[in-house]
């Protein structure tokens, strides 16, 4: 990668890098279709400090700038997964500036360490690839990696959609919504229970919380909390996206999770429709959800709902 190493860089974003990175996406998005990077590692883009780490930081960041716009950025994430010591990330090519070697650079320096908390991993290197483009898969198949996960996105109209049935919850549960300084630690501790083998959702601390709630589609009066005898059982939290992909704005099913010592009798159903009849009340036309293609039960239940398969996100493996 010698021929790009004057305009490749690595590390902590200063605002403007991070202003250049966002405008990549955005090219990036409105040539393929699909955003090329997730919430998350957008979230890290724009606020860079808000999850301190070790010297190292909590994530790599690599950045090609050329004639003083970005061509291509890789994001990994230095916290490795508990089961499989894999590090995750992405990584975009600017429409105009493919093909021309950037992609290869950004795999190479990612796979060949860095820094020492992505050299320590004993794991491989898994790389999404937003709306499973077959150019996309072809470059990671080149380059050693494989399938490893599959992502559905999934969406259901909701005006003309079918009528959604009212939601039966199992004896003893009350519904209320998120209180903004009183239940962060509680929903932490139930996520992080929910989530306890997703490489994602289930690590998620207290400053990931913060950031979303600062977040301007952040509306508490759209997240659910179910408990049972006093104490925290499931959530159904809601978004709604500003413009779906038809224009206008869309919901989301953003994160349903159910404490597994209290699963069962319908909860999560339950919860599920509380939050899409509040999308629905909110005049909202569609909405959207993640799952895991291997997810068959929560899968299951979506197509019950009346969703359907968009389009898909797959994650490549690297085993370095």
């Amino acid at each position: 990668m010698t021929h790009l190493a004057s305009s490749l860089t690595e590390g902590p974003l200063s605002p403007a890098q991070a202003a250049l990175v966002v405008s990549l996406a955005e090219a990036a998005h409105q040539a393929d279709g699909v955003a090329p990077l997730s919430e998350h590692a957008l979230l890290h883009v724009q606020h860079p400090q808000a999850r301190p780490g070790d010297d190292a930081g909590p994530a790599r960041d690599l950045l090609v700038v050329r004639d003083g716009a970005a061509v291509a950025y890789a994001h990994l994430d230095l916290a490795p997964d508990a089961e499989t010591g894999d590090l995750s990330g992405e990584l975009v090519v600017h429409p105009e500036h493919r093909r021309q070697g950037h992609g290869s650079a950004l795999v190479e320096a990612l796979l060949s360490g860095g820094t020492a908390a992505s050299q320590s991993s004993p794991g491989g290197i898994r790389l999404w690839a937003h709306g499973d483009l077959p150019s996309a898969g072809a470059f990671a198949e080149a380059r050693g990696f494989r399938r490893a996960r599959s992502l559905w996105q999934m969406r259901r109209p909701l005006a003309d959609g079918p009528e959604l049935p009212e939601p039966a919850f199992p004896p003893g549960v009350t519904v209320r919504t998120f209180a903004v300084g009183k239940d962060e630690e509680a929903w932490l501790a139930v996520n992080a229970r929910a989530f306890a083998h997703h490489p994602e959702q289930g690590a998620w601390t207290r400053a990931d919380l913060d950031l979303r709630e600062a977040e301007p589609w952040f509306d508490p009066e759209g997240f659910f909390l179910a408990e049972r005898d006093g104490e925290l059982a499931g959530f159904h939290w809601t978004k709604v996206h500003p413009q779906g992909p038809d224009g206008t704005p869309e919901g989301e099913v953003y994160v349903v999770g159910i404490d597994p010592g209290r699963q069962g009798g319908g909860l999560g159903r339950a919860l599920t429709l509380v939050g899409l009849r509040y999308l629905h009340g909110r005049g909202l036309g569609h909405v959207m959800l993640y799952v895991d293609e291997d997810n068959t039960a929560a899968a299951g239940m979506y197509t019950a709902l009346g969703f359907s398969r968009r389009t898909t996100d797959v994650m490549y493996l690297h085993p370095r």
